[in-house]
């Protein structure tokens, strides 16, 4: 199977639970709201699609604030419909009751609270290594697969961001299966988080934390990415006729959308489809409550008895918690798609974006050399932790970025290229030194771009007052400069050698 993703609270993180009437519906707009609402949803549907030059960070934030503007107004109407629910601790029996009814196996289990985590999986026996945990059957779980014959079938039909974005087609699908007065998901629906920490629920202030981060880029472009999605889809509801439309018309807000969204981008994994050709998105009840740790993948989907079947990763006893890998992810990455930053990341990493200036006089021999390499002249490169740093696809473009043209025409003639991807390949003493001065030169950039300082963001982070939000960039900035600190010093050694 693939990544496994989760949003709920980690590192201290604690959402407030909204503890109201689950069976409260969300009121119809007046037709002047609606048309309010309209009017600003046609705006927020061009800003949003604006093309933003990726290296001119300025224009993206100038654009995410025209974004929110019209956000805060659109959720300011849209608030008379906001459906209230109650406290997801209060249906975890009945959704137990329900996997076991179902064919799931969990005997063993429950899902429990912990201290830093909100809810999570306790083992209420003794597991060995390799012990089934979960046997979680096709049945239940919610897919892509099943969009063709929901009430979302026909619009799939004919719609072509739903045909190509099997992500947002299962969004859309909760959305109507939590409206569905008899969905057969209700009480998997009722135990899932009311809200997250993704970068949907930031507010200005909050990312403002991120500036000179890396991270930045990436997350001001899902929230562009989600408002031009829900503006696109709010405005089809409202001159559409086909069952998805009918139902979601009148409650499809801004807030459910994130929501929605959210779900999915921080739980779903992927399991092959029933005909067995292809690899579909899917919600995983049960399972997708287990929080993440470093170690190995330990979920596989059991064909022969059509059910997904994670393993223990390790020993535990009664009364721990059970922890799975979600996948070898950046902390950047878990912290805008899952809402979380997991300080002991194993496989944390920092984007560092390069390229071949069209201005090189030697560009053309440089772009085949990397060619040869299966490198592109200008792409996201990655600086690793750990005590190597710089892996061999980033060793390999900084050789050929630093190279003469003597070099270059050795390399390009040589049959034995490849070797420029290996930290002990014969390199001319001159282009290594030059490659981790100029890699030293841009660590420093990287460093001098952010506002404030480890130290800083270590003092700031011992203060209660700030936002879960506002926590959770501060811990991804820690994450991030130490992993500059420790980059910076193996490149020093480097040049002292």
């Amino acid at each position: 199977m693939g990544k496994k993703s989760h949003g709920k609270t980690h590192g201290g993180v604690t959402l407030p639970v909204q503890e109201i009437n689950v069976e409260s519906l969300p009121k119809t707009l007046s037709p002047q709201k609606r048309n309010e609402v309209n009017h600003l949803v046609e705006k927020l549907l061009k800003v949003s699609s604006t093309i933003v030059s990726a290296p001119n960070a300025n224009k993206e934030w100038e654009n995410h604030l025209e974004i929110e503007k019209l956000l805060e107004k659109i959720s300011k109407i849209e608030s008379d419909m906001r459906i209230l629910v109650a406290d997801r601790g209060t249906r975890i029996e009945e959704f137990e009751t329900w996997m076991k009814e179902n064919g799931a196996e969990i005997d063993g289990i429950e899902i429990a609270q912990f201290p830093n985590y909100e809810y999570g999986i306790k083992a209420n026996k003794n597991f060995s290594q390799g012990d089934l945990l979960i046997a979680v059957p096709r049945k239940v779980m919610l897919t892509a697969e099943n969009v063709e014959g929901s009430l979302l079938g026909p619009l799939l039909q004919k719609d072509a961001m739903l045909q190509h974005m099997p992500n947002v087609a299962l969004s859309l699908l909760l959305l109507i299966e939590k409206f569905k007065p008899d969905s057969f998901w209700k009480p998997y629906i009722a135990v899932l988080p009311t809200e997250y920490t993704t970068v949907l629920y930031f507010k200005t202030n909050e990312l403002q934390e991120l500036k000179g981060s890396p991270s930045l880029e990436p997350a001001l472009k899902q929230c562009r990415n989600i408002a031009r999605q829900y503006a696109y889809f709010n405005n089809l509801f409202q001159h559409s006729s086909d069952p998805a439309s009918n139902l979601l018309r009148e409650v499809f807000t801004y807030d459910l959308y994130c929501w929605a969204v959210s779900t999915v981008m921080t739980r779903q994994n992927f399991v092959p489809s029933i005909d067995g050709n292809s690899m579909l998105n899917a919600l995983i009840p049960m399972w997708d409550m287990c929080n993440h740790t470093n170690g190995k993948l330990s979920t596989d989907f059991n064909a022969e008895k059509n059910r997904s079947e994670c393993v223990a990763c390790r020993d535990y006893k009664a009364g721990e918690q059970i922890f799975i890998f979600y996948g070898p992810r950046t902390n950047s990455e878990l912290f805008v798609h899952n809402g979380f930053v997991y300080p002991e990341n194993e496989h944390d990493g920092l984007r560092l974006r390069l390229g071949i200036s069209r201005g090189d006089l030697l560009q053309a021999k440089r772009v085949e050399l990397l060619g040869h390499l299966g490198i592109p002249a200008i792409g996201d490169f990655m600086l690793k932790k750990g005590p190597d740093p710089v892996d061999g696809r980033l060793l390999a473009f900084l050789r050929v970025f630093s190279m003469g043209p003597e070099h270059l025409n050795h390399w390009l003639s040589s049959d034995h290229s490849s070797d420029l991807v290996y930290p002990d390949c014969a390199l001319e003493t001159d282009v290594e030194s030059k490659m981790w001065k100029f890699l030293l030169d841009r660590i420093n950039l990287l460093q001098h771009a952010y506002t404030t300082t480890l130290e800083e963001d270590c003092t700031k982070l011992k203060h209660l007052q700030l936002t879960p939000c506002s926590r959770l960039a501060v811990q991804l900035l820690i994450t991030e400069k130490k992993l500059l600190e420790a980059a910076e010093e193996h490149v020093k050694q480097r040049i002292k050698t």
